[in-house]
């Protein structure tokens, strides 16, 4: 079980900054202990390799990223200032070998930074502008990276872009820092790719569309680096949304047994609960819960799998729930007050 939970948060709207929270280990409840405002809307965030080092983004205008030490886990300690990413708003972030990636949604590019032995980080060593646009003339109009993340085998990065409908994998130069288009895979038009995750067996990915409301299964081959589209499933029950009731889904998780997965409705403001085959393949849309806040832009799922936390973004709270193991169904637990909520990191 986690023992803190951080929260990123959105300074530009009221948020804290970054919170720190004890979680209960017989419970999962979060008891706020702290929170710093030393950098500006640190709204995405990510775990150095030993768990020592916290990570997030600034995601503003100028585009940054920070690092604090979790020398004293309740208490992260700013470790050198808010470094330029040479992109605008970056939305998220990863590490891959020594070297922070982000990706930046206005600028539609991926950056990669060095870090020093300490996990500090360093200069920009290089920025990858995406190109395209697709449909959608309101979100559309060019790239929009909006997640980075490595593959479980750990060659690939794939970068998930919301403005061209597609995914383009990586391979990222550890001497130089530079990274190289391997293949774009391009979704269905107007989907909006917004985050990925995969399988735990890592041989299948599940790509959260944002202006579609559908799930996007892929068969993933790490030996070749290549996504092949299976199947589109929806989030939301039929009818569920439209022109009056826009839905736009944030995060999808899968549980560590690879039976369910959870996607986030920000709108329909619900948890989509969805089960997989032991192929990975099948998926099939089972229910959906009150999300127990409004806009929910984050999920994640505890280590023993037996909790979801999600962060409510217009409502200013984190809500936990207890999952059911059986169904999969989550259960309102339990909630806490945080402006502007918009990630929750276990530790």
């Amino acid at each position: 079980m986690a023992a803190h939970a951080y929260i990123g948060s959105f300074t530009s709207a009221g948020g804290r900054g970054l919170t720190t929270a004890a979680v209960d280990p017989g419970t999962g409840a979060l008891t706020v202990l702290g929170s710093t405002a030393e950098v500006d809307d640190p709204s995405f965030l990510a775990l150095s390799a030993d768990r020592g080092v916290l990570y997030t983004v600034s995601e503003t205008r100028e585009g940054g990223a920070a690092a604090f030490s979790l020398a004293d886990p309740a208490a992260p300690r700013p470790s050198g200032g808010t470094v330029p990413v040479g992109g605008s708003a970056p939305t998220h972030l990863c590490l891959h070998g020594e070297h922070l990636v982000t990706a930046n949604y206005s600028s539609g590019s991926v950056s990669t930074l060095a870090l020093d032995a300490a996990g500090g980080i360093g200069a920009v060593r290089s920025v990858l502008e995406h190109e395209g646009d697709g449909p959608d003339r309101d979100r559309q109009t060019g790239p929009h990276a909006h997640m980075v993340l490595p593959d479980p085998s750990g060659r690939w990065l794939l970068s998930v872009d919301l403005g061209t409908d597609s995914v383009r994998v990586c391979e990222l130069d550890a001497a130089t820092g530079e990274l190289e288009i391997e293949r774009e895979l391009g979704l269905r038009s107007g989907t909006g790719p917004r985050h990925l995750t995969f399988h735990p067996r890592g041989d299948r990915a599940y790509i959260m569309n944002e202006l579609r409301s559908v799930v996007t299964v892929c068969r993933w081959d790490a030996a070749a680096g290549s996504l092949r589209p299976v199947t589109e499933v929806s989030v939301l029950p039929e009818g569920a949304a439209g022109p009056e009731t826009p839905n736009y889904p944030s995060e999808l998780v899968v549980s560590q047994d690879g039976r369910f997965a959870w996607a986030a409705n920000r709108g329909h403001n619900s948890i989509a609960v969805l089960s997989l085959d032991a192929s990975g393949e099948r998926m099939e849309l089972l229910d959906t819960v009150p999300c127990g806040g409004d806009w929910p832009r984050h999920l994640t799922a505890d280590p023993s799998g037996r909790r979801l936390y999600a962060a409510n973004e217009r409502s200013g709270d984190v809500t936990w729930f207890d999952v059911d193991q059986q169904t999969g169904i989550p259960q309102q637990a339990g909630s806490v007050d945080v402006p502007a909520a918009s990630c929750v990191l276990l530790r």
